[in-house]
C-alpha cells in the first residue's frame, strides 16, 4: 500500500514540476497566464466508523488553476501593440468563433485587418452616430484609401484694422497698385479636389466715416463685387448683420466645383492706428493618405491621415467573465467561455470593471518573476525525493520481511 501512496506522490510532484516548468518556459510570451497545480487527498475506505483508523491512499491533481494576475505593462512604441491596464480581454474571432486574449501583439493583414499572430481577427464596435454601436462586433479593418479633400468654404480672419487710416488717393482699386487699398491679407484655400489656391482680401478705406470695402481674389481672379463693412464708434463691427461677406461663385480647377467663399469678419475690429493680423483660420483641407492610428484610453481607434484629418474605425470590444477559473484554455495565450465561466460580459475600456486600454505596449507574462517559480520548482523537487525515499524505505522493509522468511 505505502508503494501507490509514494507513487501517488512522485506523480503529484511530477506533474508539479510541469506546471511550474510551462510557467518557466512562458516568461517571455506576451500576456501569458501561470498556472498553479492544486491537489486533493484520495481517502478509500469502506463501512462505518472506521475514518479514525483508516489512511488515506495518497493524493491527486485536482486542478491545473490559471492565475489571472496582471503581468507588467512594457512600452514598445509600435501602434499596434495594445495592453489592458485592468480588468478585460481583448475579442477575436476566426473561423471556430469568438476566443479571448491578453495578448494585444496585433498586425495588419494583406486586407487590412488587424489580426494576431493565429490569424485570428481583433473584434471592435463599429462607429454609430456620434458614437458606437454596442450591439454588434466588427472585424477592426485599416482602410489605405485616401481621405477626400474638402473644399473651403469659411474663412475666418481675426485682425485689426487702423482707426486712422484715410481713403487711398489712388482709384480705382486694383490688386496690383498698393496705393489704391490700405491693407491685403492672404490665405490659401483648397478646391472640392484639394488642389490649392491663392486667395486674398484687400480692405480699402471708404470717405464715409468707420467704412471699410473689402475685395476678395483667388487666383489673381475677382470673386465678385466689394463687400462693405462698418464698424461702430467702440471699434466693433456694425456690418454686414451676422458678420459675414459672401461672395459669388468662381471656377478654379477644371473638373472642381466653383469655389464658393464666405469670409468671417466677426473678430475684425477698427481698434488703434495700426494694423495687427492675429490669425486666419479656413475650414477646407487637400486629399490626404494614410500615415498611422491613434488608439484612445477608451478604446477608440482612430485613422490618422496626412492631411491632419482623423476617421474612427471602432472601439475595441472587451470581454469580463462571472468566472474566470472556469474559462477553457486554448493555445496562444487564448480562452474560451465555458459553461463555468459563464457567458461574455462585453464592454469598453475605462467603463465599469474594465481596464483602460494603453496603446503602444505590451502587458508582460506574470510569470516573469522567475524567483518565484525557481522556489516551487525546488519544492517539487523535495516532494519528489520525499516521495521516492519513501519507496526506497518500502522496499528495504519489504526486502527485510522476505530474508526473515529465508
Amino acid at each position: 500500500m505505502a508503494f501507490n501512496i509514494a507513487l501517488s506522490g512522485l506523480n503529484a510532484a511530477s506533474k508539479d514540476l510541469e506546471v511550474t516548468a510551462n510557467n518557466i518556459a512562458n516568461t517571455g510570451t506576451t500576456g501569458f497566464k501561470g498556472s498553479r497545480a492544486e491537489f486533493a487527498e484520495l481517502y478509500n475506505s469502506a463501512g462505518r466508523n472506521l475514518s479514525a483508523t483508516a489512511i488515506g491512499s495518497g493524493v491527486r491533481l485536482a486542478d491545473v488553476a490559471q492565475q489571472f494576475a496582471a503581468g507588467n505593462v512594457e512600452n514598445t512604441g509600435n501602434s499596434l501593440d495594445f495592453a489592458i491596464s485592468g480588468d478585460g480581454f481583448f475579442t477575436m474571432r476566426d473561423g471556430k468563433g469568438y476566443s479571448y486574449t491578453r495578448a494585444g501583439a496585433f498586425n495588419q493583414d494583406n486586407n487590412g485587418y488587424v489580426v494576431n499572430t493565429s490569424g485570428q481577427h481583433l473584434q471592435v464596435f463599429p462607429p454609430a452616430g456620434n458614437g458606437f454601436d454596442t450591439s454588434t462586433m466588427v472585424d477592426l479593418q485599416l482602410t489605405n484609401a485616401q481621405s477626400a479633400a474638402k473644399a473651403t468654404g469659411s474663412v475666418q480672419m481675426s485682425l485689426n484694422l487702423p482707426s486712422d487710416a484715410t481713403a487711398p488717393t489712388t482709384t480705382p482699386f486694383s490688386p496690383t497698385d498698393a496705393l489704391s487699398y490700405n491693407q491685403a491679407t492672404p490665405f490659401t484655400a483648397y478646391d472640392s479636389l484639394g488642389a490649392t489656391h491663392n486667395g486674398t482680401v484687400y480692405y480699402v478705406k471708404d470717405a464715409a466715416a468707420n467704412t471699410w470695402n473689402a475685395y476678395l481674389y483667388v487666383d489673381g481672379v475677382s470673386a465678385g463685387a466689394p463687400q462693405t463693412l462698418s464698424f461702430n464708434t467702440s471699434g466693433a463691427l456694425a456690418t454686414p448683420a451676422g458678420g459675414k461677406l459672401n461672395f459669388g461663385a468662381l471656377a478654379v480647377s477644371p473638373g472642381a466645383d466653383p469655389l464658393t467663399l464666405s469670409i468671417d469678419v466677426n473678430k475684425v475690429t477698427q481698434f488703434g492706428n495700426a494694423y495687427a493680423l492675429s490669425s486666419i483660420n479656413q475650414d477646407g483641407y487637400p486629399s490626404g493618405t494614410l500615415s498611422g492610428i491613434d488608439v484612445s484610453s477608451e478604446g477608440v481607434v482612430q485613422a490618422k491621415y496626412s492631411n491632419g484629418q482623423a476617421v474612427s474605425l471602432g472601439q475595441l470590444a472587451l470581454a469580463n467573465f462571472n468566472n474566470l477559473q472556469g474559462l477553457r484554455q486554448l493555445d496562444n495565450t487564448g480562452w474560451a467561455a465555458s459553461f463555468d465561466s459563464g457567458t461574455a460580459i462585453m464592454g469598453v475600456a475605462g467603463q465599469g470593471t474594465f481596464g483602460a486600454v494603453q496603446s503602444g505596449a505590451l502587458e508582460a507574462s506574470n510569470t516573469a518573476d522567475l524567483t518565484a517559480q525557481l522556489v516551487n520548482m525546488i519544492k517539487a523537487q523535495r516532494n519528489y525525493q520525499a516521495n521516492a525515499q519513501v519507496i526506497s524505505t518500502d522496499d528495504k522493509l519489504t526486502q527485510t520481511i522476505i530474508n526473515i522468511r529465508n
